[in-house]
């Protein structure tokens, strides 16, 4: 074990009051080095993952720094040290994992299910608080599982059980459990009901939740022994998909292209600044609620021109809202539309239900899960967020209503 590294990591967290007390004894006893491959690849200045190897000033800097490593891409299918942007395993950022370590609020002889155990560091962590008996962990990847395992037991964490498995579906013979934290976050409404139905009573679900237009809440639900359970937003945490939920990846580019040259575009102005509809943090979250399915990028140009594009690639619709300086002067902004969803209109009319709602923050949403179906919710469970409807539902809708009503004879 690499104790001053780890030691200095600590302090570095205690200072930023980033390190719970209840947590410091796991942490000093846990290396995150020895759970970081040899071979791994960390964001440069520009965000682009490069490779960086074990026994380099760069690899130890990375792996004892407050940052994300990544440690596979493309599910395994780009070998090192080649770059891909789709990542799809890393080692978390330690204050990342400590923030959600404490609002686990684990207590002594509690039995724990981690979903999505990476490197096996977190897992680790938990072994070294609760007892590695208490302790199951399951990954998707059976490659990460094969490593994760043989890195527990050269770190002296043999006993933590590691399923190679989908983690969607929990893992009943060592249910029910006191608590269930996921490393991989799940989409609005699509909550494994496995986790509630595997959880005792009055036990906690910690997962990183949110929609495929905003990825970033952290939600706790509560079980509440009837297969039922519920929540809140409690706070950010950017996490990668399971693997099942993940969003169709690499259409912002084409779909851009199509918004710009296409001549069927429409183009308007707005009086909504693109920064509320692309970026402020509580409107995305409703929006994404209000709108689900859809995604969006932020394009930069320079600090002072940039551009939000929406889009859908069910229907293969876009929209982008443009900010320039005399946009921005002016307070009118230009806007390009593509396809049969009017995306940036649909997208202002779910802002302005965030608005008249009284702008709330994120952590006053929070989730519902049954048997039967799931709902998102602003400060109580029976205060649901329901899913804006498309022009494409509201025919459906309108046809079945006339259906039902039309006379008979």
């Amino acid at each position: 074990m690499t104790a001053a590294e780890t030691h200095d990591l600590a302090t570095r967290l205690r200072k930023e009051s980033a390190l719970p007390r209840e947590w410091e004894a796991a942490f000093a006893a846990v290396d995150r080095g020895a759970f970081v491959p040899h071979r791994a690849w960390f964001d440069d200045e520009a965000g682009i993952p490069r490779p960086i190897e074990y026994g380099t000033d760069e690899w130890t800097r990375a792996v004892y720094s407050d940052e994300p490593v990544v440690t596979q891409l493309d599910e395994g299918r780009v070998a090192w040290p080649g770059v891909s942007r789709l990542v799809t395993s890393s080692a978390s950022q330690p204050s990342m994992v400590l923030r959600m370590l404490d609002a686990l609020d684990v207590r002594p002889g509690h039995t724990i299910l981690e979903v999505g155990t990476g490197t096996g560091y977190n897992a680790a962590l938990l072994g070294a608080r609760l007892g590695d008996e208490n302790v199951t962990t399951i990954e998707i990847d059976p490659a990460l599982a094969r490593q994760a395992r043989e890195a527990l037991h050269h770190a002296g964490h043999p006993a933590i059980t590691v399923i190679s498995g989908d983690g969607a579906t929990g893992h009943p013979p060592r249910a029910p459990y006191d608590r269930i934290i996921a490393t991989a976050a799940v989409l609005a409404g699509h909550i494994p009901h496995a986790w509630i139905s595997q959880t005792r009573p009055g036990g906690l679900v910690l997962t990183p939740w949110g929609t495929s237009y905003r990825n970033g809440g952290l939600l706790r639900l509560t079980a509440h022994g009837d297969g039922t359970a519920s929540g809140h937003v409690i706070g950010d945490s950017g996490f990668m998909r399971l693997r099942q939920q993940t969003t169709p990846f690499g259409h912002a580019s084409r779909l851009a292209e199509l918004v710009e040259t296409d001549p069927t575009v429409t183009g308007t102005t707005t009086r909504t600044p693109p920064a509320e509809i692309g970026e402020h943090p509580d409107a995305t979250t409703v929006i994404g609620l209000r709108l689900p399915g859809v995604q969006r990028s932020i394009g930069v140009d320079d600090p002072e021109r940039w551009e939000v594009l929406l889009y859908d690639v069910a229907t293969d619709s876009a929209a982008i809202g443009y900010v320039t300086p005399e946009a921005e002067h002016a307070g009118s902004y230009p806007v390009r539309q593509y396809g049969p969803r009017k995306l940036w209109d649909e997208a202002e009319n779910a802002w302005r239900w965030w608005v008249s709602a009284g702008r709330p923050r994120r952590t006053r949403l929070g989730a519902t899960v049954t048997p039967d179906r799931q709902w998102s919710w602003l400060d109580q469970p029976d205060n649901v967020i329901h899913p804006c409807l498309t022009p494409r539902d509201q025919s459906r809708t309108h046809r079945s209503r006339a259906s039902t009503t039309r006379p008979l004879g």
